[in-house]
């Protein structure tokens, strides 16, 4: 696709989006084929939304997350900071197809990490990091049934990126915590709706941040001093309903919340 196309593919995203419009796919001659070409859709988005990129979402980080969407691994999304909100937060499921939550870990980093030939380690990845959050996802997408989708397709529609809160920097000593058996627990009015732990991203959230700086150095593209990267659920997504109010809770290292407007 040339840059023609893929500003005309994110336009016609962001106008179903702004519509409340789901649509079955991209027009024929605007639909990316390839990895490369759905991220270089992606990639247009936020100047499309008038909105700037304040990070990076992880999508289908379990086995059973991508058989699901049949796709052969995790795919990278864009947060949109006119889509964040500090918790406690309150979120609009008008419109929402989805209508589920998802527990993630977030890193935000304190270093540049630029694309280079080489993979970069784990132990590199995390030395750039600043901060840990607890945070919650609620992710939508702009096709009637995002499931037939695709790889490349659902990639151009910000790997069903929506709305994303984060709690405060945890002040535990999460580099020296066990993160893939830490547990995470998510009560909805009060009463425990859900329970998971980090191993459920990717065998650890550490892991799926190294992917996604390593994803993002193939396309090209640095992973930036004060981004934040969401590694992906630690639940099952989790329905939610407007008037209920979900907080995420990641024991010692803090949580977070959302209410949703009835």
């Amino acid at each position: 696709m040339d840059s023609a196309a893929t500003l005309a593919a994110a336009r016609f995203l962001w106008e179903s989006w702004q519509g409340s419009r789901k649509i079955d796919a991209l027009p024929a001659h605007l639909r990316p084929a390839t990895e490369e070409d759905g991220f270089a859709v992606q990639s247009q988005l936020p100047s499309v939304a008038g909105a700037s990129r304040v990070g990076w979402k992880i999508a289908a980080t379990s086995t059973a997350g991508q058989q699901h969407i049949g796709v052969p691994g995790p795919l990278v999304g864009t947060l949109l900071s006119t889509r964040v909100k500090p918790s406690p937060a309150r979120f609009s499921l008008a419109g929402n197809g989805m209508l589920v939550m998802e527990a993630e870990f977030a890193f935000r980093m304190g270093r540049t990490l630029a694309p280079r030939s080489s993979e970069y380690t784990v132990d590199e990845v995390l030395a750039a990091v600043e901060s840990l959050h607890p945070a919650i996802e609620v992710p939508d997408s702009r096709y009637a049934d995002f499931v037939k989708a695709g790889g490349p397709q659902i990639l151009a529609d910000h790997a069903c990126a929506c709305w994303w809160t984060s709690g405060p920097a945890t002040t535990a000593d999460w580099r020296s915590m066990n993160l893939a058996e830490h547990p995470v627990t998510v009560r909805t009015d009060g009463k425990v709706s859900a329970q998971g732990a980090g191993r459920n991203v990717l065998g650890d959230p550490r892991l799926a941040l190294a992917w996604i700086a390593n994803r993002l150095s193939r396309f090209g593209v640095p992973l930036s001093a004060g981004e934040v990267v969401t590694t992906g659920t630690c639940i099952v997504p989790m329905t939610v309903r407007p008037g209920e109010t979900v907080v995420a809770d990641f024991g010692p290292i803090g949580s977070a919340e959302v209410s949703f407007d009835a």
